[in-house]
């Protein structure tokens, strides 16, 4: 009686190989859309618990704080960039660490009309870059901007995203 010899055939190999790269392929885009919805959803809670802040402040105050923006009623062209010295008048009353940042790690952007009755907060989204115009309601791109504005989200993601 022959011995038979125990191991995986070259054949075997390279079947398992090629399943799993297949899994691979379908799993990993998933797993990376995964990701940037991720930072879109706290991005859109940082703004959120920001701007709770801010109509706190309000609230004592009867106007939106500076945060060391210049004035002026707000458009797309009178965003400013918040710094790390940004709402320290917040902090601790009103928020404990002011949330300066979005989830991609860059900062948000205020703006406050020249009354300081009225505010915005945009995260520029994945890019980075802040778009042209803004379309009220729901995005389906991970590069668009997500505004809030007096209390509401303006602009924000929804859906599937490209």
């Amino acid at each position: 009686m022959r011995k038979r010899e125990s191991g995986f055939t070259l054949i075997e190999l390279l079947i398992v190989i090629a399943i799993i790269g297949i899994l691979a392929a379908i799993a990993i885009p998933n797993l990376l859309n995964a990701v940037q919805r991720g930072k879109q959803k706290r991005s859109m809670a940082d703004m959120r618990a920001l701007a709770t802040a801010v109509e706190e402040y309000a609230v004592d105050n009867n106007q939106y704080p500076t945060a060391a923006c210049p004035g002026g009623a707000y458009t797309n062209g009178s965003f400013s960039d918040l710094t790390s010295a940004s709402f320290s008048n917040l902090s601790p009353t009103y928020i404990a660490t002011a949330i300066r940042k979005d989830g991609w790690g860059r900062f948000f952007a205020y703006a406050l009309s020249s009354d300081s009755q009225q505010y915005a907060i945009r995260c520029n989204g994945r890019n980075g870059q802040p778009q042209g115009g803004f379309t009220c309601g729901t995005t389906t791109n991970f590069n668009d901007d997500i505004l809030y504005s007096n209390g509401t989200f303006v602009q924000w993601p929804e859906g599937s995203q490209n």
